[in-house]
């Protein structure tokens, strides 16, 4: 401290000398006393010239020039009330005759409680403020880049969150509406170098008139110079401004784009490929309307990367979408045609997953034993993809090797395949139900499989050949939901017995299994589904078994094919995985 205080004259002499503003010391009469160079070069005046005059009287100026009254200087409220004051815009005279706008601020000194003085630090405000509006320009800008980021990783995040191509092209619409554009429009090219309008945003509760909405276009013409066409051909992003928008089109394709820019009233636009380093999938349109805030050539690499996005998004898409086309084409053809068991009737039913969700390994079977009872399974395969479905054709077959081998009960020939299981396949986990419909009076009528039939159900019609028999179900459960009775007295309950572990759960020495055995009513339907019949991310497993109940109920008198399909129909949307349904009526 005293090495400092020692050298103190140095340091605030240079402070003084060196100081990047201006300085002016005053006396207790507003005398300048001292100014420092820099005030010298902002005042244009030597200090000489300075020194002792009265700030007030020398410096002071009110904006048109003319002289502040004294009692309405900031400067002498220092003295008066020793505080601090801070004056935005004020002007000073300089030694040329000129205003030099400044902004100001001055303290006083005071020594034992006595005020000596007060030193007056000064700027240019013309400087001030440039680099105010520079520091604000910015931080406008590294704003503008945030916003812009958040912008694209939304974009990101909500084209990856589904793989229905559509649905995220209008996503991605309501993320650009308003936050860059007024309005946007998706076209996608479609077989045959077609043109579909997939999807159109503006601003809310405003819709545009029937010439820009959605749906085909038309065809891309060969010769065109027109934006879409240039951009669905391969051109990089446009800009467009009112004179751009306003040029005639060549064809129909660049007609229907021009209607659309006219009926929404754009005055800029900017039209981008959606592509993929391979191809271009369609174009992006986004438009602005007021003519005081259009879309510029800084916005151009933002849109472009977002068509890029938009582009790899689609092609992820429609390759999943072949993908899961195949998977459910193989598994289709993989499901057996039904058996002719009259009297007895049968339906089946297979409803792939909706659209954007994986093929599953769900499956149904039927087939007459060598004993000549019926076996019926319905089963789904623990996966989403190929080798699910490819597991459920190798599991299927297994079944039917292990059912026709020898005349056992269900869990018997279940408690095998999950002992074969993991040797002989890649399944590893499997749900499935085996039931054995029995003849337990046969009386006059033909044993099971032994009347010839007629239609796709399997049987010969809702009256059929029963004569005296009477029916009975025994079967075992792998894990799977329960199968539904339904009476012909409009009644229905789940048949809770026969329940076991699931296929590939054991843990050292096979689960012990068990069976399950019903007798069948007169009229009496028995479903076996699998579980995307009750599950819904909407509620839970509980709701859907009764819903499926009730549904049955009310649909247990129509015809065995009517009775599938409504209970398809009357199911909530939002299911995620496949259905595979086999229903079994009893002749009433």
């Amino acid at each position: 401290m005293a090495e400092f205080l020692a050298a103190e004259p140095e340091v605030l002499s240079a402070v003084f000398s060196n100081l990047n503003a201006g300085m002016i010391l005053t006396d207790r009469s507003v005398k300048i006393t001292a100014v420092n160079p820099h005030a010298e070069k902002l005042l244009g005046r030597p200090a000489s010239e300075v020194v002792g005059q009265d700030f007030h009287d020398l410096l002071h100026r009110r904006a048109d020039g003319t002289l502040e009254a004294r009692e309405e200087c900031p400067l002498l409220g220092v003295f008066d009330h020793t505080r601090m004051v801070r004056v935005e815009t004020d002007s000073f005279l300089r030694g040329d005759g000129e205003l030099l706008p400044v902004t100001w601020s001055a303290a006083p000194v005071v020594v034992d409680g006595t005020t000596l003085g007060v030193v007056t630090l000064f700027e240019d405000a013309t400087e001030h403020r440039a680099a105010q509006d520079h520091q604000s320009a910015h931080l406008a800008a590294m704003e503008d880049l945030a916003q812009r980021l958040t912008l694209v990783g939304e974009i990101t995040e909500v084209l990856t969150q589904t793989l229905e191509a559509e649905e995220a092209l209008n996503r991605l619409g309501r993320l650009l509406v308003p936050r860059l554009a007024d309005w946007a429009a998706v076209d996608l090219r479609v077989a045959d170098d077609e043109v579909r309008r997939v999807a159109v945003v503006g601003p809310q509760g405003r819709e545009v008139g029937r010439e820009g909405g959605q749906g085909a276009l038309s065809s891309i013409p060969e010769t065109s110079r027109s934006v879409l066409v240039r951009v669905l051909r391969g051109s990089e992003a446009v800009l467009l401004g009112p004179d751009e928008i306003a040029a005639p089109p060549d064809s129909p394709l660049a007609v229907v784009h021009t209607t659309f820019l006219h009926a929404l009233g754009a005055t800029s636009a900017v039209v981008v490929p959606l592509s993929t380093p391979r191809q271009v999938l369609g174009a992006l349109t986004v438009a602005r309307t007021d003519p005081d805030r259009p879309l510029t050539a800084d916005d151009l690499p933002l849109i472009r990367d977002i068509g890029r996005r938009a582009g790899l998004a689609i092609d992820n898409a429609r390759l999943f979408e072949r993908q899961r086309d195949i998977a459910a084409t193989m598994q289709r053809n993989l499901l057996p045609s039904l058996p002719d068991i009259a009297p007895l009737l049968l339906a089946v039913r297979y409803q792939p997953a909706p659209r954007g969700s994986q093929v599953g390994g769900d499956w149904y079977d039927a087939l007459v034993l060598p004993d000549g009872v019926t076996a019926l399974a319905v089963g789904d395969v623990v996966g989403h993809d190929l080798s699910a479905a490819a597991g459920m054709a190798e599991l299927r077959n297994m079944l039917r090797a292990l059912a026709w081998d020898r005349a056992e009960p269900p869990s018997a020939i279940v408690t095998r395949l999950d002992e074969a299981m993991s040797a002989i396949t890649d399944v590893l986990m499997a749900t499935l139900i085996l039931a054995r419909i029995e003849r337990i009076d046969s009386g006059d009528a033909p044993a099971s499989g032994d009347s010839p039939g007629s239609g796709e159900s399997g049987g010969s019609g809702e009256a059929g050949d029963g004569g005296g028999a009477r029916w009975e179900m025994r079967w075992t459960s792998a894990g799977h939901p329960p199968p539904l009775l339904v009476t012909g007295d409009g009644r229905a309950h789940y048949l809770e017995q026969g329940q076991g572990l699931l296929l590939g759960a054991r843990m050292g020495s096979p689960p012990g299994r068990h069976d399950g055995t019903e007798r069948l009513p007169p009229g009496a339907t028995v479903l076996l589904y699998t579980d995307g019949l009750v599950e819904m991310a909407s509620s839970d497993l509980d709701t859907g078994l009764n819903r499926l109940r009730r549904h049955a109920i009310a649909l247990g008198d129509r015809p065995l094919d009517e009775f599938c399909d409504g209970i398809l129909e009357r199911m909530p949307p939002g299911g995620a995985d496949d259905i595979a349904m086999l229903a079994l009526r009893v002749p009433a």
